[in-house]
Parts: C-alpha cells; sequence; structure tokens
C-alpha cells in the first residue's frame, strides 16, 4: 500500500516544516519540500493541517482481562486511536494480574487479536515474585511495574527487602507508583471518624496527600541512586516533587526520568465542586499552584514525558460515596485534544507537545523506530485540524465505559486521520476495523 501526504505541516524534532511524505509497506520511505504522484499511491491533502509522529502513551489501564465490565482492548485501542494514540504501554492490575509470564503472554495475545493500536504490556512487581520477574525480556516487554501505594488493583510493594533486590537485581526499567500508604491511611482514618462513608471528594487531596507523594517519591529515587536502577516515576501530582528531578542532563543519558498526565495539567481542586468523583484519580488532582508548577517542571525539563493514566470505571461505580468510588478515568480520546487546547492557550508549543507525549517516550523507552516522522520509520502519524472545533458528547464518546471527565467540553482542534503502520486506520470518524497494530520491540 502507497500513500502520499501533500503539503502538511510537519512537527517534528523541534520544527514545524511543511513537506510531502510518501509512505510504502507501512514505512515511511520518504520526506521531501515535494513528492510527484505515483498512479498507485493514494493521495491525500494536508494543506493548513498539521502532521504528527503518532502519540504513544506509557501508561494505560484497558482493563483485560478480567474487568472488561468497564474496557476491554478493542474498545480503548479504538478510543486512543481516534485520540491520535498509535501505541500504549498496559498496566498489570488486572484480573489476574500479570506477574506470571504465562499471564502477560495471555495479554499479548489477546492484543494480537484486537487491538487497533501498537502495544506492549508491563511485568507487574509483587512482594513475593522476584524470580518470576527477572525472566522478563527487556527486547519486548516495555518495563516492570511496581505500585508502591496502594491503588486499583492492590499491588502494595511495601517489603523494604523485597524492593531493594528488585532495585538491584533487574537491568530493566522500573515504573512506579509513589504514595506512602501509611500517610494515606492516617489520614483516610480521620477522615471516616468525621465525616463517615461518604467523604467529600474536595478531601481527596488531602487524604492522598502532598506529603504521602513526596515520601514515596523520594525514597524510590534515594534507593534507584543507591542501587543504580533505571526507575521512572509515574504521574507527579505536586510541585515538590519535583524538586526531586535533575534536567541537567539530555534523557538519554537520565538514571531517573519522571512524566505527568494531562489531567494533573488541566484539572485542580477547585474542579472538585463540579466534576466530584468523576475527577477521582491516585495520586489525586491538587492545587492550582501544583498544577502550574508540574506544567513549568513539564517545559524545562525536569520533567521527561506526558501520559494519561487512563483507568476507566462505569459511571455507577464512580458515582459511590466517596470511600467505594474507584480511583481513575477514561483519557485516551480526548487526551491530545486537551493538549491542543493548551497549546491555543499560549501555555504549551506544538513542538514541545510533539517532544513529550511522543519523542521523549520512544527515547525513553528505547523503542524501535516510532516515535518520529524519520525516512525509514514506522508510519504511525496522526493528521490535525486546528481550526475545526469538536464537542465531547455522550454520543461521540468511544470508551466502553460511556462518559468522558471532559463531557460538554468543545475542543478548538480535532484529529482529522490516524495512521498505524501506514494503515489509514481513523478517518474524520470512521474506523477500518479489519487492521490490528503491532506488538512494541525496544532496542536494549
Amino acid at each position: 500500500m502507497e500513500i502520499l501526504i501533500k503539503n502538511a505541516n510537519l512537527v517534528n524534532e523541534g520544527e514545524i516544516l511543511k513537506k510531502d511524505v510518501f509512505i510504502k509497506n507501512g514505512i515511511i520511505a520518504k520526506i521531501a519540500d515535494k513528492i510527484a504522484n505515483t498512479s498507485k499511491c493514494e493521495v491525500i491533502d494536508a494543506t493548513e493541517k498539521y502532521l504528527l509522529p503518532g502519540m504513544i502513551d506509557d501508561q494505560v489501564h484497558f482493563r483485560e482481562p478480567g474487568l472488561t465490565h468497564k474496557a476491554d482492548i478493542a474498545s480503548e485501542s479504538k478510543a486512543a486511536v481516534a485520540g491520535g494514540i498509535t501505541s500504549f504501554i498496559e498496566m498489570p492490575n488486572t484480573v489476574p494480574q500479570a506477574t506470571t509470564q504465562k499471564l502477560l503472554a495471555n495479554k499479548f495475545e489477546i492484543a494480537k487479536n484486537t487491538s487497533y493500536a501498537n502495544y506492549s504490556f508491563m511485568f507487574g512487581g509483587t512482594n513475593d515474585n522476584l524470580e518470576e520477574l527477572l525472566k522478563t525480556n527487556p527486547k519486548n516487554v516495555a518495563a516492570i511495574k511496581l505500585f508502591l501505594g496502594s491503588s486499583t488493583g492492590n499491588m502494595l510493594v511495601d517489603n523494604p527487602e523485597t524492593l531493594e533486590n528488585i532495585f538491584s537485581e533487574t537491568d530493566m526499567l522500573i515504573a512506579v507508583h509513589c504514595e506512602d500508604e501509611a500517610t494515606i491511611q492516617k489520614n483516610l482514618k480521620e477522615h471516616i471518624a468525621i465525616y463517615g462513608e461518604d467523604i467529600l471528594i474536595e478531601k481527596h487531596p488531602i487524604i492522598r496527600s502532598e506529603k504521602a507523594c513526596y515520601l514515596s517519591s523520594s525514597k524510590a529515587i534515594e534507593l534507584a541512586k543507591k542501587t543504580g536502577a533505571r526507575l521512572h516515576v509515574y504521574h507527579l501530582s505536586t510541585v515538590k516533587e519535583t524538586e526531586l528531578l535533575d534536567n541537567s542532563l539530555p534523557l538519554k543519558d537520565k538514571k531517573i526520568t519522571a512524566e505527568v498526565c494531562v489531567h494533573h495539567l488541566w484539572f485542580d481542586d477547585s474542579d472538585y465542586a463540579k466534576k466530584g468523583t468523576l475527577i477521582k484519580w491516585n495520586p489525586a488532582v491538587k492545587t492550582k499552584k501544583d498544577k502550574d508548577g508540574l506544567l513549568q517542571a513539564l517545559l524545562s525539563n525536569k520533567i521527561d514525558i506526558i501520559a494519561t493514566d487512563h483507568a476507566p470505571h462505569t459511571i455507577s461505580e464512580k458515582q459511590q460515596v466517596y470511600t467505594k468510588a474507584p480511583s481513575g478515568g477514561p483519557l485516551v480520546q480526548h487526551a491530545l485534544l486537551a493538549l491542543l487546547e493548551m497549546h491555543k492557550q499560549n501555555k504549551i508549543s506544538l513542538e514541545k507537545i510533539v517532544e513529550k507525549f511522543s519523542h521523549n517516550v520512544a527515547i525513553l523507552y528505547k523503542i524501535e523506530k516510532r516515535g518520529f516522522i524519520k525516512e525509514g520509520y514506522h508510519a504511525d502519524l496522526v493528521l490535525i485540524d486546528l481550526k475545526k472545533e469538536q464537542t465531547v458528547k455522550k454520543e461521540n464518546i468511544l470508551y466502553k465505559c460511556g462518559w468522558s471527565p471532559f463531557e460538554g467540553t468543545t475542543f478548538s482542534s480535532s484529529i482529522i486521520t490516524t495512521f498505524v503502520n501506514g494503515n489509514i486506520i481513523y478517518n474524520q470518524g470512521k474506523f477500518n476495523h479489519t487492521i490490528k497494530g503491532k506488538r512494541l520491540l525496544f532496542n536494549r
């Protein structure tokens, strides 16, 4: 199959250049100012539109197997490609949890048959599976995931000796959810004593507090420095945690990296009054000072990448009282649109969005030939229109759970076309259901 994209504004490696892009057999074969049409080509006129490398989301929960009443790999990867995300890395806290090589292989098999986007999965570390963890192949598995604070699935790793052994013995990247469990449980107990089970949602960032986040992040970073482990700190939610990070080295040379999620850049604690438990996440959405500080840390390269932590639940689950409402929400369909809106607000450039949500994810995980618009790379691309509005409504939400924290929001940009491995998977609301994504491979 041959596709020629004409007159696109390419956003790539810190520049925006008007170029033609020729795709052949799933690969970017040529990039030039002008490329002549051939009779075999499907020609796409991208005049006044912007062509980005496909976004790579390194933190999603697609809920399969075992939790498919909330979501599954097919439904959520479909939503992802509609949102310009062409590759994802999924978390291990499914049912059963991906804490053995056999269970991990089962998830890869499901994705092979059902995923619209390219995919990888993380192996889940626990207090007692080090031997199994060390069997993980770094060339075709994204990373090791550790929960240092309890969250959905309760895979808490809280044994100090186990943690040090994992950090010391694996050469793989270790990705961590950092919240101090003792602090959270103390805060929760105090709030239950006052409010009972129906705690005000506004108390969520006080229960899952700045202290809880900083204590855990600082311990993880200290342990990584002690052992020499390659550490990636997920979803920072406080400006205080950014004090722990360094921006003096290029990303490829960093041993300790961090990310911020779209919801921590978009929402703050003033939004709880309107959104309620729909924006209940772990770690919690915190203050405007935290939101603004996280953005500045992202722009200054203390924070290296953007992710979604897409984690859907049914609306009935989310509408329960505080202590029963699970944390997490769906984001992959609307994350890039939210970032494009922030670009329109002069908060972040298109070049920086591409750097943090595509280039740097590929660099950080050493993903093979993805994340850039380069000749010889897989043609994972997204074409956007910065002048075409769209409003998030029930009828255009693709998540299996059927709701979005952005419902009712009008974005001033739209995703027009998404290419996965050179195939048009999504185009102006229509999908190619016959072609599936591929397993990500890693240059390690």
